[in-house]
């Protein structure tokens, strides 16, 4: 949409220029000295909200009840598998596993005692000194001496692995994004203790209308602080949502992008396709043709005479060596790549 003639001029003379309304044509050896392109159309598609989540994350807690002792590591640290996270206090427990290793080395000796009970008296049976009830007895001691050391070996199993409870260590190499306990505080089986996330896996979660789930070719993704990237469409969740009719997309993010994003940071993805609404077409233009003063934004478009006239535009997003033109301007017109040999030729 084109600016009216008064505004335009006082814009002009308030950026100190002497016009920038054509006054009469520009020679042909002039107009050749400024460089034009051509007003791109846009690839239409529909711009959606996303946010950045990770495909592995993990809520770890505790198993048992004790006050931390030891919290070597805090949020934002990288740590490695199997790196201690959190020490819980493990007195009372290690009582546990020396008591039941106390019980299990007396319930070995009893059966060994036993064992040589038994073998004597296999001996005297043979020799027909006593009978064949005593040889039982012996028998039946041998095997509940054997079954107690069995039942002492589980206990003892049993209180060694509680005892690893009171010590917590990364289950694979990460990032730790929450920490909400502090050294001292009392932990119990189901507080959480810190969330660890795979920076290695981290995806894109979009909401997308039940309408565009079709729709098929990359997805462009804009982050803020970050240049605007392609994607291959990736996993649709196959439920519906049964409120806002959207299915869920899952677009994999580089591992290279792992540095500088994290869950929850909110992106924006544009879905190829059919859109939403009777939008117009998105036009592009070099950034080096747009003509920034204070408020100002606009451009040099040559006219079918070959003259450059300014026109005040509104701009929008940037797309690389690329800026998004929301309005001032049609699709197929030519503008100046130099705005200031532009405005040479119509003073």
């Amino acid at each position: 949409m084109s600016i009216k003639l008064r505004p335009l001029v006082t814009l002009a003379l308030s950026l100190g220029m002497a016009a920038t309304l054509p006054i009469g044509a520009a020679s042909p050896a002039a107009l050749k000295s400024v460089p034009v392109a051509a007003v791109a159309g846009g690839a239409q598609g529909t711009a959606l909200d996303a946010v950045v989540e990770a495909g592995r994350q993990t809520v770890i807690a505790a198993q048992v009840q004790g006050a931390i002792v030891a919290l070597p590591v805090k949020a934002g640290q990288a740590v490695r598998a199997g790196q201690l996270l959190v020490r819980l206090d493990a007195r009372a427990a290690q009582s546990g596993v020396d008591v039941s290793q106390a019980q299990l080395e007396a319930a070995r000796a009893l059966a060994a005692q036993a064992q040589r009970e038994h073998q004597r008296q296999q001996a005297l049976f043979e020799q027909q000194y006593v009978s064949q009830a005593a040889l039982e007895r012996s028998l039946a001691a041998l095997r509940a001496a054997q079954a107690q050391v069995r039942a002492t070996a589980a206990q003892t199993t049993a209180a060694h692995t509680q005892s690893g409870y009171y010590s917590v260590s990364a289950p694979y190499a990460g990032v730790i994004s929450e920490l909400p306990v502090s050294l001292g505080d009392l932990a119990s089986p189901g507080r959480p203790l810190l969330t660890l996330f795979d920076p290695a896996s981290l995806r894109l979660s979009v909401q997308v209308p039940e309408s565009l789930a079709a729709g098929q070719g990359s997805v462009r993704v804009q982050v803020d602080g970050l240049p605007a990237f392609e994607l291959p469409q990736g996993q649709w969740l196959p439920a519906v949502d049964p409120v806002s009719h959207t299915r869920t997309l899952r677009l994999t993010l580089p591992a290279e992008m792992s540095a500088a994003l994290a869950p929850g940071r909110f992106a924006r993805v544009w879905l190829p396709g059919r859109v939403l609404s009777a939008a117009p077409a998105r036009l592009l233009v070099p950034q080096a043709a747009v003509l920034r003063r204070a408020e100002l934004q606009a451009v040099y478009v040559i006219t079918a005479e070959g003259r450059p006239v300014l026109r005040q535009v509104r701009l929008g997003e940037a797309r690389g060596d690329q800026v998004e033109v929301l309005t001032g301007l049609r699709e197929g017109e030519s503008v100046a790549l130099d705005p200031q040999a532009a405005a040479a030729q119509v003073r």
